[in-house]
């Protein structure tokens, strides 16, 4: 599959801290790409060298299958996790400068900004300025202000973060859509579960290190021989007594249940990520040395179990 965006070994210091330690990934063309994981890790270091915002110390950043060119910076959207707009300005002139920058002229910006404005519902609202809108209706603009010169890569930092409901579930609308269309969206977040619905492929990074990365389906796939769900009543510490035990690499607690299985509401789910090689037969008599087991079989882990262990593995 083509790669539209890679980059090669690239490393970026600030004095002695090294907040990207010669990172390499490949971005395919037309798919969801999350950069994953904690505050910390490197990924808005990494975002802005890809946007040419910061020179890396080392290394090299591909564009569509090259050498980063003069007009690339036009085929992408970018969309910083510190939102700003001009309060003073009015939407639709905040817009229009907006689109400026990217190359547009104002007759050809005018129509689709006024069309992107009713589609998100601000259409009365052209003609006020930044600082009369909501919190909720300026995220909506600064949107906009990223997509509508429809680029072919979109670059987002954090982009749900802040966002209420209604907002978020836009935002997903709009990735989804721009998959469709075979265009490239690489979006940073320390949330799994919104990576886990919307992403087709991964890179998880630790302290600017990647530790995993790939297609999730076959991420998943080839951990989910080592994850189980247990359920069992439980007292205080044997959560902790689950991890101290050999075979296991991760325990962690569970809300996810089946509601149509009857399952006592004094029982306890856990989620299990075994080592590899674990034996399951000898993890089960340690267990029932403790617990009455209720439930035991094995499931799909889910991307922060994963993320857990690659970091764990990585050190």
């Amino acid at each position: 599959m083509t790669a539209s965006l890679e980059l090669r070994n690239v490393e970026k210091r600030y004095g002695d801290f090294v907040a990207v330690a010669g990172l390499s990934l490949a971005v395919p063309a037309g798919v969801i790409f999350g950069l994953l994981g904690p505050n910390g890790a490197g990924k808005t270091t990494t975002l802005r060298m890809i946007m040419d915002i910061l020179a890396p110390d080392s290394g090299e950043i591909l564009l569509f299958g090259r050498r980063r060119q003069a007009g690339d910076l036009q085929r992408m959207g970018y969309l910083p996790e510190e939102r700003g707009l001009y309060r003073k300005m009015t939407v639709i002139d905040q817009l229009l400068f907006l689109a400026e920058i990217h190359g547009l002229k104002r007759r050809q910006a005018l129509p689709v900004i006024e069309g992107w404005l009713a589609r998100v519902e601000l259409a009365d609202w052209g003609r006020k300025k930044v600082e009369e809108l909501s919190k909720g209706m300026q995220q909506k603009v600064q949107l906009i202000g990223t997509v509508l010169h429809e680029p072919d890569i979109l670059i987002l930092d954090e982009p749900f973060a802040g966002l209420d409901p209604i907002n978020q579930g836009l935002f997903k609308e709009l990735l989804l859509e721009y998959r469709k269309q075979g265009k490239t969206i690489l979006f940073s977040t320390h949330g799994m579960e919104q990576a886990e619905k919307l992403c087709d492929h991964i890179g998880l990074i630790s302290h600017g290190r990647l530790v995993l990365s790939g297609d999730l389906r076959e991420i998943k796939r080839q951990a989910s021989g080592n994850s189980y769900r247990l359920v069992a009543p439980t007292t205080a510490g044997d959560l902790e007594r689950m991890r101290a035990l050999p075979e296991v690499e991760v325990a962690m607690p569970s809300d996810v249940r089946d509601p149509l299985e009857a399952v006592d509401p004094l029982d306890a789910s856990v989620r299990l990520l075994l080592k590899p090689g674990a034996s399951t037969s000898e993890l089960l008599r340690q267990l029932l040395q403790f617990l009455e087991v209720r439930e035991f079989r094995s499931e799909e882990p889910d991307l922060e179990d994963i993320f857990i262990k690659a970091v764990r593995d990585a050190a």
